[in-house]
């Protein structure tokens, strides 16, 4: 049974990062009028935040009153355990916001290679501010990771842009590419450091209650990023303005895609995780080709390939472990609350 959950919950990870992606694309891509991508974060955390919620509930066999006195004795009476979630949640919100600006500008094949730059942030930053050590292997997959996405980036004909493809919006490639290292700067800097604070706070939490503390924040920093940005048109054309079926799925599958991610970790293992992480790049390519009439060049094919070893390479090996049982529990936990806040 675990096994068939195990490939189950990898099958169901492979086609959200596709289908994310894609998905994504295409609605920034429609023609007609265009909606509010501020507005898609802040449904996207309340989601999230009601998920929690529901989920602590359930495990309380639906008692409000204990369920209420939980939530103030853990939220409300811990104010300074609960601020130090503002950090990472202000910057999974302006992450999030900038997914949206990387993939108006990138095809989602190129998107979907480039995102990967978050393995060598994510590793930068542990090694700095987790004194973390990285085997020799995960070293030079992170080389090999960089030099296939700057393959990708680096083209005499840039394939994001076809006159084939039709587009709604003006798109820039450098724009998309300057979106995607800062989200990607963001996610390794926000994920270590909440790693950072579960390792040095001594109250124990679980991980759906700091994913509650996360979306309060998120919805909030959502809500202040959409009135700066898109307040008086959303005031004039309205919340909902422009959505379609195609945007309420971009909104479901980031709000879904930490509670799968969150089954992978458990069931799964980082190789099979890494593994899907491949796939959904090869599938969002060759969907690329048909939906977006995306030209797979040379470059574009060698880059790529380099991005699947590395990310194959940096599961397969992982960095030496002194404390097995005690790394491998915190690195689980860590990646779920990353896989909630974002995320990936």
């Amino acid at each position: 049974m675990a096994v068939n959950i195990k490939y189950l919950s990898l099958f169901v990870l492979v086609l959200q990062n596709a289908a994310l992606v894609l998905t994504m694309r295409y609605s920034r891509n429609l023609p007609g009028d265009m909606y509010f991508s501020t507005t898609a974060v802040v449904i996207t955390e309340l989601m999230k935040l009601c998920t929690c919620l529901l989920i602590i509930l359930v495990q309380m066999r639906f008692d409000f009153a204990s369920f209420a006195r939980f939530l103030w004795e853990n939220i409300i009476m811990l104010p300074w355990d609960t601020l130090k979630l503002g950090v990472p949640a202000l910057i999974y919100t302006l992450q999030n916001n900038l997914l949206f600006v990387a993939v108006s500008n990138l095809s989602a094949a190129t998107f979907q290679v480039s995102y990967q730059l978050k393995i060598l942030t994510t590793a930068l930053f542990s090694v700095i501010m987790l004194r973390r050590s990285l085997s020799v292997t995960q070293w030079v997959s992170l080389v090999i990771l960089f030099a296939g996405i700057a393959t990708v980036q680096v083209q005499p004909n840039d394939p994001t842009k076809r006159a084939s493809e039709k587009v709604n919006t003006e798109q820039s490639a450098m724009i998309g590419l300057c979106a995607v290292v800062v989200s990607c700067l963001f996610s390794g800097f926000a994920g270590v450091y909440f790693e950072k604070i579960l390792k040095s706070s001594t109250q124990q939490s679980s991980v759906w209650l700091r994913n509650i503390q996360l979306g309060l924040f998120g919805t909030i920093i959502g809500l202040i990023t959409m009135v700066f940005k898109d307040g008086p048109n959303v005031m004039e054309k309205g919340f909902f303005f422009a959505y379609t079926n195609y945007v309420w799925a971009v909104v479901c599958l980031q709000a879904g895609g930490g509670l799968i991610v969150a089954l992978v970790v458990k069931y799964a293992d980082n190789i099979l995780k890494g593994f899907a992480t491949s796939v959904s790049i090869i599938i969002s390519t060759v969907a690329s080709v048909y939906l977006f009439q995306f030209q797979i060049n040379a470059q574009f094919l060698v880059g790529s390939s380099l991005v699947i070893v590395a990310v194959y390479l940096y599961s397969k090996y992982p960095r030496p472990k002194p404390e097995a049982i005690l790394a491998t529990s915190l690195e689980q936990e860590q990646e779920k609350n990353i896989a909630q806040g974002i995320k990936s």
